[in-house]
């Protein structure tokens, strides 16, 4: 299934979009026994230049993953001014291991690179090891709490200098 995923940007809203995330929310719900992701998330925060949405597409034209970038600015939440935060990286059960996580993870920070943005920054939990990890070998480091979960136990914030002269 790895060859031939089309990676295609898409609205936040987008029908299949939706259906993922919808997806992701139960696993979230399973994983944390309880509530899914609450962050607030409106369509037009993904909107280019501002940040980005992309759904891959295996051959057959279902969707097997998302993630995108949403520009942050400093404020009471803890980020930075010129912050591209990462949400929602999700891969469905059947498409893991074939590499679409850090596919689409390339992208969006390439993207948010390309709009100016300094850091990639993104916060997850203790119960999502297989993201931790992604993220620890793609050059992220734990930081200080931000967002919606700073002050949750389990939260896990990272972050990764987005430097125009290192892609």
């Amino acid at each position: 299934m790895s060859h031939g995923i089309d990676l295609r940007t898409v609205a936040y809203d987008h029908p299949d979009a939706v259906r993922l995330n919808d997806e992701v929310q139960l696993e979230y719900q399973v994983r944390y026994q309880g509530e899914g992701d609450a962050t607030f998330l409106d369509p037009a925060m993904f909107a280019p230049p501002r940040g980005l949405y992309i759904v891959a597409y295996d051959t057959d034209g279902t969707p097997v993953a998302t993630g995108g970038w949403r520009s942050q600015e400093r404020n009471e939440e803890g980020y930075s001014d010129g912050d591209a935060e990462l949400k929602r990286m999700y891969v469905v059960p059947r498409a893991r291991g074939l590499g679409l996580a850090r596919r689409i993870l390339g992208v969006l920070e390439q993207d948010a690179r390309a709009a100016g943005r300094r850091r990639m920054v993104l916060e997850t939990g203790d119960q999502q090891p297989e993201a931790i990890a992604l993220y620890f070998s793609s050059g992220y480091a734990l930081s200080a709490k931000f967002g919606h979960y700073r002050f949750y136990d389990s939260s896990r914030c990272m972050t990764k200098p987005l430097h125009p002269e290192h892609p």
